[in-house]
């Protein structure tokens, strides 16, 4: 019987999640081919509830699509006698390859530090860097260093205020994603929040590989590299011939 008691007040104390995320995607594949030039992710969804719409603090959308991750050293370069060369260097232990958080407000409004935190959204704590050798003072640097170098390229975007939210219930926005996309799995979080606090969240996956002439060449070069390089040189020889007799024939004319 006290078993029994125990069981019901638990699942009475259970709190019913009020509102909580339904996503779509407009695709969930990027086929890398040999003219790839980058693609554009429609990410879109609704919320569904239990309770009625709460007006105030009004509901906001965070979106994180995250490339795969590795390590990657980092290295401070150094002018010394004229020359520059390799100084100090820091291994980062977690760095995505590709990052995009895009948010329905400012992202300090949407998502507090706590928050952040706990859930490793915003780009620097996307990433890790192992404890820096002694004697390096400025290790934040080099994380810095990364953010700003990936961000030139296209590879970390902040959009701030792309997600659109219609009468709390419907939201949407766009991703482009880049050229030089590094292939596999690219994990996709959306989390609802109100006053900065996460109060429901989803996550699914969009993947990216590589097809046609790209698969076969990029297959060809881990599986058989002899063949591969064989196969360069004989293109690189041909193509030099070809523009060497066509710009003779032009000579002549």
């Amino acid at each position: 019987m006290k078993r029994l008691l125990l069981s019901l007040l638990l699942v009475v104390a259970t709190p019913v999640v009020a509102e909580e995320v339904v996503l779509g995607l407009s695709q969930d594949q990027v086929a890398i081919t040999a003219d790839f030039d980058g693609s554009e992710i429609l990410l879109f969804g609704a919320v569904k509830r239990e309770s009625p719409i709460l007006q105030d603090p009004p509901l906001e959308v965070v979106i994180a699509v995250s490339g795969p991750s590795g390590p990657l050293t980092v290295r401070r370069k150094e002018r010394k006698f004229g020359i520059w060369v390799n100084a100090d260097a820091v291994e980062i232990d977690h760095a995505p390859s590709f990052y995009a958080v895009a948010t329905s407000a400012p992202f300090n409004q949407v998502m507090s530090n706590v928050e952040d935190q706990r859930h490793s959204v915003s780009i620097p704590r996307a990433i890790r860097s192992v404890g820096a050798p002694m004697g390096i003072e400025d290790a934040q640097s080099f994380s810095e260093a990364v953010i700003r170098i990936r961000t030139d390229e296209g590879a970390y975007q902040v959009l701030e205020n792309t997600v659109s939210v219609d009468e709390q219930t419907l939201f949407r926005t766009s991703i482009k994603m880049p050229a030089n996309l590094t292939e596999g799995d690219y994990p996709t979080r959306i989390f609802l929040t109100r006053g900065g606090k996460v109060i429901s969240n989803y996550e699914t996956v969009i993947n990216v590989n590589k097809v046609g002439l790209e698969r076969w060449l990029f297959d060809m070069s881990r599986n058989q590299p002899l063949l591969y390089g064989l196969m360069s040189l004989a293109i690189a020889i041909a193509a030099g011939w070809l523009a060497s007799a066509a710009f003779q024939v032009l000579q002549r004319r």
